[in-house]
């Protein structure tokens, strides 16, 4: 799954009054792994306390300590051993909190290579927040994501992420341009929804967030936007993505 989380908001929109929506909608899906965007500490530490049977690894991009945003990876805790995991920042400097290029904002991707504890089966999964407004931030933040992912050695990658671009853009041609490519494109079983609608779905229809699959070593079975509301309410300004993927 993934999940832009909106970082703040107000009155009946507060993370106070969405933080129930969201958790009921990760308790019915129950995915072995998801990733969210927007996430600061608060979101982080209150969405890990409603969800006992995940663990997770997290970074904030403005100090990598706890302030600014993170990209974390949630996974089922006794379904997963986690092999490895690790951060970097979407510019020249990725091993410190950095601003990359023309990007506006600190941006940070997170990856966990996550074993199952039964079958052996090993998967990495990336996720990301790319900027909104720098174009050269974007396509390079996707290049570095692809040979990250491509050093793993045949590893199954997924990657998750609010990408802020629309398909077909140049960012989104340089992330399918080698082995990975979109899950909603690649599984028989799909949908065309809309992933951003910023609370105005009549006006807003943008289809920005992305499951990413390496084809060769997995195979999406099927791809759906969680276009839902909850008592009448909208859990975020993004609609949720979710895959149900076979490794091979």
């Amino acid at each position: 799954v993934s999940y832009n989380v909106k970082i703040t908001g107000d009155g009946l929109r507060s993370n106070e009054n969405r933080l129930p929506l969201i958790v009921d909608t990760l308790l019915t899906e129950k995915p072995d792994s998801f990733g969210l965007q927007e996430a600061d500490k608060a979101w982080v530490d209150s969405i890990a306390a409603e969800l006992s049977d995940y663990a997770y690894i997290a970074k904030y991009r403005d100090d990598g300590i706890s302030e600014g945003e993170s990209s974390p990876i949630f996974y089922l805790k006794d379904k997963y051993e986690l092999v490895d995991s690790g951060f970097f920042w979407l510019s020249q400097t990725p091993d410190v909190p950095s601003l990359g290029w023309d990007a506006a904002c600190n941006r940070i991707t997170s990856y966990a290579i996550l074993k199952d504890k039964t079958t052996g089966f090993t998967y990495a999964h990336f996720n990301t927040h790319l900027d909104h407004v720098g174009r050269i931030a974007q396509i390079n933040g996707a290049k570095m994501i692809q040979e990250k992912a491509a050093s793993f050695g045949g590893v199954p990658v997924v990657c998750t992420g609010d990408f802020n671009v629309f398909q077909d853009s140049d960012c989104y041609n340089t992330m399918v341009s080698g082995n990975m490519k979109d899950a909603r494109k690649l599984a028989p079983d799909s949908d065309e929804c809309y992933t951003f609608h910023g609370f105005r779905p009549e006006e807003i229809h943008e289809r920005i967030d992305f499951v990413f699959v390496d084809e060769a070593t997995v195979k999406p079975a099927k791809f759906r936007v969680i276009n839902k509301m909850i008592d009448g309410e909208y859990y975020s300004d993004h609609f949720a993505a979710y895959a149900d993927i076979d490794l091979v």
